[in-house]
């Protein structure tokens, strides 16, 4: 296991290196290497149906396939499922995916904003997905957390 050890809040260090390697650096495939897991949680608003939330995760696997950096894709893998825990923790998310990086440049490329805000710099797909979801979501209704493995 890596030593915990980063000064700055991750964001803030994310900043820092965008701004002193530029978008087209931070978002290049070979940019810090290494495997990422990119997890994402999603707490619906209560009107959502159940076919909605089917769309959600058929168009959330879609984009492996359909997320292009140079005509290939860039996704190593995607996983998910609903909560099932019985830990009283779950903070009412119900549904978690884990996106699997080969560098941090991939998965920059592939969030965009709110760091990346060129869109010649960010993936078009995942973003049109953002904008897919968001109004599915709760107030706060999307966590997401990063790791190198």
């Amino acid at each position: 296991m890596a030593a915990i050890s980063q000064a700055l809040p991750a964001e803030a260090q994310l900043r820092q290196d965008l701004n002193r390697v530029g978008a087209a650096q931070f978002t290049k495939n070979d940019y810090k290497s290494g495997t990422i897991r990119h997890i994402v949680l999603f707490r619906f608003k209560a009107d959502v149906t159940i076919a909605q939330k089917d769309q959600i995760v058929a168009e959330f696997k879609n984009l492996q396939q359909h997320c292009l950096r140079d005509g290939k894709p860039y996704i190593q893998s995607i996983s998910f499922g609903e909560q099932i825990s019985g830990e009283c923790v779950s903070q009412g998310f119900t549904l978690g995916f884990i996106v699997t990086f080969n560098s941090e440049g991939d998965r920059n490329y592939y969030v965009g904003e709110p760091l990346v805000h060129n869109p010649q710099f960010y993936d078009a797909t995942h973003h049109n997905f953002k904008k897919l979801i968001d109004p599915l979501l709760d107030i706060q209704g999307a966590l997401v957390f990063d790791f190198r493995d």
